[in-house]
């Protein structure tokens, strides 16, 4: 079954397809112009498709088009019009509709098109499935007694609808967690978005996260709908959400308090069902007490807790994720069957991974470009994971989180040449270092 919207000015159009298509099964929203179909599609969200006609006072379907695909790039969108053009064909094409029916048709000709397209949403959904899963199914297996457990309780409670808080170093894969636990819950076939809280300045995260109106501020020239809004229907991921600032944390518990607010510089309230996940690498009852992070926000968002183990605690895991990821790089770098040497396995093992399965990853995919045979050496390996670790990083493990990641960013500071290279050691942008570089006084 599927989600459609139908507009069209002409009400016995409108009735028909409605009548036909919730014959078939499907889950029917109608709209005499743009401008009620834009306010629908706000407020519903989870759209599979959009049969529109193209003529239209005010907003005509060309223009919805564009907007629709603006807000979701992945909502099929039919255009139905009496006054068929091929240049009018063409420019719809270009703007993303899925197909260009000319008026008069038969009901026969409208169901094969709408059957084409969401056959065509669910290969394309299929294919983003297996990409994903063929880049995260390794991280999500473990021999490690303590990943089993922590698997088996996400599994769990991915069925409820309860906020949860997962916690973590950075690079310990928290974000496929995150993916998972919505894969394994009843909004599986709906969005699952993902809001990182480091990556932008306050005003352009508040922006990002609940959108804004035409004239709100300087740049706004358009009304935009945020990242919540497209998450309608399914699951908001918050990564990183001790940065967000005071200002937005009071926003945002209004959000997962009443689950709606308003776009900045808006009046009119937004109404947004979806299951919250967060997650952080910092201490949030230490955030707490030292007065950065509310602590209302704080319980709201910790109903479940979990916590996801380094992979230092996960020894057994390290080879057994190792050798997973290389059958991955390889064949997204197109390279054949490769193996790591005796040697590789050894210096693998040995290393205590600070950056966590993030490092791990990489160390891999570089392994694979730089390899020249099948055998992949320890010539291959980051430097890194051959200098000697220094007894203390050895014998106990740091006092926090933050103590590691401060530990782990100087120490790749030291050894890259700039802050680009950094950057894409630890598998984080060079806007989101900085900043952690100016938290932790590392100027």
């Amino acid at each position: 079954m599927a989600k459609l919207l139908i507009v069209d000015d002409e009400k016995n159009i409108r009735g028909s397809l409605a009548t036909l298509f919730e014959a078939r099964g499907h889950e029917v929203r109608t709209a005499e112009n743009g401008e009620q179909a834009l306010a629908l599609f706000s407020q519903e969200g989870g759209l599979d498709l959009v049969l529109t006609d193209h003529r239209m006072a005010e907003l005509n379907g060309h223009e919805l088009l564009r907007q629709i695909k603006d807000r979701d790039p992945d909502v099929m969108v039919i255009l139905m019009t009496a006054y068929a053009t091929v240049e009018n064909a063409v420019a719809a094409m270009k703007a993303g509709a899925y197909d260009y029916l000319t008026k008069p048709f038969s009901l026969d000709q409208v169901e094969r098109a709408v059957e084409r397209a969401l056959e065509t949403r669910c290969l394309r959904n299929e294919v983003r499935g297996l990409r994903d899963t063929l880049d995260e199914r390794p991280l999500l297996e473990s021999r490690s007694p303590a990943m089993q457990r922590l698997l088996r309780d996400a599994e769990h409670v991915a069925a409820s609808e309860a906020a949860i808080l997962l916690a973590g170093e950075s690079g310990t894969g928290k974000n496929v967690l995150a993916r998972q636990i919505h894969r394994w819950s009843l909004r599986r076939e709906r969005p699952f978005v993902i809001i990182t809280c480091t990556t932008l300045s306050e005003q352009l995260l508040e922006s990002e996260l609940f959108g804004h109106v035409k004239g709100s501020f300087t740049g706004a020239v358009k009304d935009k709908p945020g990242r919540l809004e497209g998450a309608n229907g399914g699951t908001v991921f918050l990564d990183e959400i001790a940065d967000l600032g005071a200002a937005l944390q009071a926003k945002f518990l209004r959000f997962v308090q009443e689950q709606s607010f308003e776009r900045v510089g808006g009046d009119s309230t937004i109404h947004v069902d979806a299951r919250i996940i967060a997650a952080s690498n910092r201490n949030l009852q230490a955030e707490v007490a030292a007065h950065r992070f509310r602590e209302d926000l704080f319980y709201r968002l910790n109903v479940i807790a979990l916590a996801v183990p380094p992979l230092r605690e996960r020894a057994e895991d390290i080879l057994f994720l190792a050798q997973r990821l290389l059958s991955s790089a390889a064949i997204r770098n197109h390279r054949g069957q490769l193996q790591f040497s005796p040697e590789a396995q050894t210096a693998i093992a040995n290393y205590r991974w600070p950056g966590n399965v993030r490092e791990l990853r990489n160390a891999v995919e570089r392994a694979v470009v730089l390899s020249q045979g099948d055998l992949i050496g320890p010539e291959c390996l980051p430097d890194a994971i051959f200098q000697p670790q220094s007894h203390a990083m050895l014998s106990s493990p740091p006092s926090s989180l933050e103590d590691i990641e401060r530990e782990q960013i100087m120490r790749v500071l030291a050894e890259s040449p700039t802050l680009q290279d950094a950057a894409e050691t630890l598998g984080i942008n060079v806007t989101t270092l900085w900043r952690k570089r100016k938290r932790y006084k590392l100027d």
